[in-house]
């Protein structure tokens, strides 16, 4: 009997032993990807038709046309990494939101539709993203835009 019941607690803490090791893993995994560094956006500018900003402080829209402008502005955010902060659920409000379509008219993908806080902070829900190699060129959108 006593064989019996040391087998059965044998197995008990080998499914604990698996189940605990499962579970820091996983959470060493989660700790790796949402503190992993990612590339903004990786565009030719040539394939830039147009960059549509939303100014949240005005409620204007700004349609940008000008290759010279989406040079700038597409060469910039290429050389940007950023790596997630914070959630951004409950949030509202900002400054620039920024669409970015294709020549052939379609939207480009991944990044697109993120939203431009400051020269450090940009907002892709369901996150914040902090800026941690280059620096967003906000003055030069918000010269643009007003």
């Amino acid at each position: 009997m006593k064989k019996k019941i040391l087998c059965v607690k044998n197995k008990q803490s080998g499914l604990v032993f698996i189940l605990v090791s499962m579970v820091i893993i996983l959470l060493v995994g989660i700790i790796v990807w949402y503190n992993a560094p990612i590339k903004l956006m990786d565009l030719d500018h040539n394939e830039v038709m147009e960059i549509v900003v939303f100014n949240g402080n005005s409620g204007n829209t700004t349609h940008i046309k000008d290759d010279e402008q989406i040079q700038h502005i597409i060469d910039n955010l290429n050389d940007i990494k950023v790596k997630r902060s914070k959630l951004s659920a409950g949030y509202s409000g900002y400054s620039f939101k920024v669409t970015i379509y294709l020549a052939d008219g379609s939207e480009a993908g991944d990044w697109n539709n993120f939203i431009i806080n400051s020269d450090y902070s940009i907002r892709k829900d369901p996150f914040f993203y902090s800026v941690i190699k280059g620096k967003i060129d906000y003055n030069y959108i918000k010269n643009i835009v007003e």
